[in-house]
């Protein structure tokens, strides 16, 4: 992370959760309703298209490798989104697929367990470059969660 976690430790301020099937047609539905909820905030274009792109390129990697094993839709993605002091918004992406056995080696550029070369490896890579800050946890057969912070310029409302 590129910042310590107490940064991020603010009072939540406002929160949702969304769960639904792992189809990749409902990544555009998360991504869409994340930018509804957090545009309480009145953020700026650049930021809300940074945070669309973060949360696309997270529900993405949940539907795609932590379900990889399972029938289309079998699994479930949950999103949860806070509005913490401070303008910072907070994003939990969650699945209870496969999981990932080397977190540290996963977050490396290029990596990719896509034997088809089908996949660039840069999804971690992505979803960091648009936010503040990124951890990722995750247990072999539990699955895995990505938590995003964006903290938004001081001219929205909140």
């Amino acid at each position: 992370m590129s910042r310590t976690k107490s940064a991020y430790n603010g009072k939540v301020l406002n929160k949702i959760q969304m769960k639904f099937p792992a189809l990749s047609v409902n990544e555009g539905m998360a991504r869409s309703a994340v930018a509804v909820f957090v545009s309480q905030l009145d953020p700026e274009i650049t930021e809300l298209a940074d945070i669309k792109c973060a949360v696309s390129e997270a529900v993405t990697n949940c539907i795609v490798h932590g379900y990889r094993h399972v029938g289309s839709g079998e699994g479930m993605v949950t999103v949860n989104v806070s509005v913490l002091e401070g303008r910072i918004v907070k994003i939990e992406i969650k699945d209870k697929g496969c999981g990932i056995p080397d977190v540290k080696e996963a977050r490396q550029p290029l990596y990719t367990t896509d034997a088809a070369g089908e996949r660039s490896g840069m999804g971690f890579t992505v979803m960091e470059s648009f936010t503040d800050a990124m951890r990722v946890t995750s247990k072999v057969g539990q699955g895995t969660t990505v938590t995003l912070f964006k903290r938004l310029s001081a001219l929205g409302r909140i």
